[in-house]
């Protein structure tokens, strides 16, 4: 069984190795692809750096500049299903996703899952150190999501979460429009929208303390307008 786990990057020079050398010892074995997306800090560097001593399981793809979440994490799953990878994980960096979920995460797909997802919200509210305002925005976004789509899934914009290969080989990423955060709703409703599974498995997310944070209004708005139009979109 080949695991691996996509972190996109943008400047997370605080994060980066800290992050590698913990997912990387964890067990079950998990191999790492960071994709960069020309972080001005050199964070790629740093990934470099750490690649001689972990030959063969860390993995760098860099691109030029800033593309956005979605572009970076389907650039990871083809790569990740051009190398032959059974199940793929995506994640933060900054350690809002605690790494040793990822073998819960797994548990679940070893149970039957197609996408096992780390849900903040699917046992109460499960957030420490975010601001009112976004947790509240976040919050209700997923009830928004829920609502429009129908979809059983408490953290419609949960970015942790793992996919079996067969769910992965099946989504045409040609047909995923949506870049930020809206990628993660996108991702989830299309799996769903092709009988696969989805399972929650809660988990604590804490809001980071090293870096910045990547969220904007324009993020956020193009979730909310472009979930509006999801249910009137051809996945098959």
């Amino acid at each position: 069984m080949k695991r691996l786990v996509i972190i996109p990057t943008y400047n997370e020079r605080e994060n980066i190795v800290r992050m590698i050398r913990k997912v990387i010892s964890l067990r079950p074995e998990f191999d790492l692809l960071i994709v960069d997306d020309g972080s001005p800090d050199r964070t790629a560097d740093l990934v470099r750096g750490e690649q001689h001593d972990l030959a063969g399981r860390l993995h760098l793809l860099e691109r030029a500049g800033k593309q956005g979440l979605g572009t970076a994490y389907i650039a990871g799953f083809r790569w990740a299903l051009e190398h032959g990878y059974d199940r793929i994980f995506e994640m933060d960096c900054d350690f809002s996703h605690n790494p040793d979920d990822l073998a819960r995460l797994d548990s679940e797909l070893d149970a039957g899952a197609d996408v096992a997802i780390g849900s903040r919200y699917s046992k109460g509210v499960n957030v420490i150190n975010w601001p009112m305002g976004r947790l509240l925005m976040s919050y209700f976004a997923s009830k928004y999501v829920r609502t429009v789509t129908r979809m059983p899934v408490c953290d419609a914009t949960a970015g942790f979460v793992g996919y079996s290969r067969r769910t992965l080989e099946r989504i045409d990423f040609n047909r995923i429009k949506m870049n930020g955060y809206g990628f993660q709703i996108e991702m989830k409703y299309y799996a769903w929208r092709l009988g696969f599974t989805l399972r929650e498995v809660s988990i604590i997310f804490v809001d980071r303390t090293e870096g910045t944070s990547k969220m904007s209004g324009g993020i956020f708005s193009e979730a909310l307008f472009g979930v509006m139009r999801l249910p009137f979109r051809r996945f098959l």
